[in-house]
């Protein structure tokens, strides 16, 4: 395979070095938080006082056919606040998803938006949001970091699962259907003005769910805290994610109606995504991206099942962290050495996923796909993921087959 100038470790460590002095002066205004039981009926108030006259609701139908949002809906009703719903967002959603939802924005003369679900939603929101800051620019032109910088109308998140961390990131990610490329618009200025963290909804949501989502706030903690860019908030909330997520995940996954469980998850996921945001992700993210673009693989699924490949791949460069993060996690080992510490949590990781039936590797990844996999991969992480490893074409296409069964 031939490599990229960007793929070089040199390239990649001075581009990441400016990101950080870049990132360092970037005023980070982080949602208000809202939470706790029955937190979703204070959203129609909260709307009110800001203002809002009429909203536009991103939603899916598999939300609203669980009766979901009918608080939601009666709230704002008593307040006066008019709303359009938007509920056709795809699982991995699409420009034409949110050339939709804009439309509609446009046209009910709405004035700000609810996003109300998983990342799909949120995804859609925060894309509809670019749009209507830079009407001149195509989804495709925002493609990528700091492509919309200016001040989006007010976006309001109301998260169903515990895991994207979506209510509190710079991220939209969309799935361009022509190229069958899955791709993320990063600009700080997406960042919702609140996060509603209601654990009442998500009591019902499925194992597989639960499980895929929670793997996904792990793998959003574990890759911040391991790379290069973090802050002492930063370390300080991966950590504390990754406690949570090992004390409460499965105890959410055996008994969806532990409302304390599904509480502490939801911390966990947005702690997670506020240390993402900062610290950025890695490999990770960058395959799981692209097998979601190129065969439709649910984005936490793909995580959960890549991360401890990615781990083992890292080695002896992130031994020391992975070590803090067996801390965290109450990871018992004889040996006190970082490198047995570091190889017990990514075992741990792995155990976790068999618990909840999480597979170790992937059934339909084919040979004559990897190339571009890779390319299409390291192309989204080189140079701006702050990995503890540099990943040449020849290292990415090697850990893919890993993940093949």
């Amino acid at each position: 395979m031939m490599s990229r100038i960007a793929d070089n470790p040199t390239v990649c460590r001075v581009f990441q070095a400016c990101m950080r002095i870049g990132t360092a002066v970037i005023p980070w205004d982080f949602p208000k938080i809202v939470s706790g039981a029955g937190s979703v009926a204070k959203l129609p108030g909260i709307v009110k006082k800001d203002g809002m006259d009429k909203v536009l609701v991103v939603t899916d139908k598999g939300l609203l056919n669980l009766h979901l949002l009918d608080s939601l809906f009666d709230g704002l009703d008593a307040a006066g606040v008019r709303y359009a719903l938007y509920d056709g967002v795809q699982p991995n959603p699409t420009i034409p998803n949110i050339e939709e939802a804009l439309a509609l924005y446009k046209s009910a003369g709405c004035r700000g938006i609810i996003a109300f679900g998983g990342g799909s939603p949120m995804d859609c929101a925060k894309a509809v949001a670019a749009r209507l800051a830079r009407p001149g620019k195509s989804i495709r032109q925002m493609r990528g970091t700091l492509k919309v910088t200016k001040k989006i109308v007010p976006l309001y998140a109301v998260p169903t699962t515990a895991g994207t961390g979506s209510e509190t990131t710079v991220a939209a990610v969309v799935s361009d259907p022509e190229t069958h490329e899955k791709y993320a618009i990063n600009d700080p200025c997406l960042l919702p003005r609140y996060a509603i963290l209601d654990p009442e909804l998500t009591v019902g949501l499925p194992k597989k769910i639960t499980s895929t989502t929670g793997i996904d706030a792990l793998t959003h903690a574990v890759e911040a805290y391991i790379g290069r860019s973090n802050t002492p908030d930063t370390e300080q909330k991966a950590k504390t994610a990754v406690k949570l997520i090992f004390r409460y995940l499965k105890r959410a996954y055996d008994n969806g109606a532990d409302i304390q469980a599904r509480e502490k998850m939801l911390l966990a996921s947005h702690y997670a995504g506020i240390a993402f945001t900062r610290a950025y992700v890695g490999y990770v993210h960058a395959i799981a991206h692209n097998l979601g673009g190129l065969y439709g693989t649910p984005h936490g699924f793909a995580n959960a099942v890549i991360l401890p490949h990615v781990l083992d791949f890292y080695a002896e460069t992130a031994w020391a962290r992975l070590a803090d993060l067996a801390d965290c996690a109450g990871i018992e080992t004889e040996d006190k050495s970082d490198e047995a510490k570091a190889k017990a949590f990514i075992a741990a990781i792995r155990e976790l996923n068999a618990s909840m039936d999480i597979p170790t590797g992937f059934d339909f990844i084919r040979e004559e796909d990897i190339p571009i996999l890779v390319e299409r991969a390291l192309r989204e992480a080189n140079p701006l993921y702050p990995v503890p490893r540099i990943m040449d074409p020849d290292d990415c296409a090697a850990v893919i087959r890993t993940l093949m069964l």
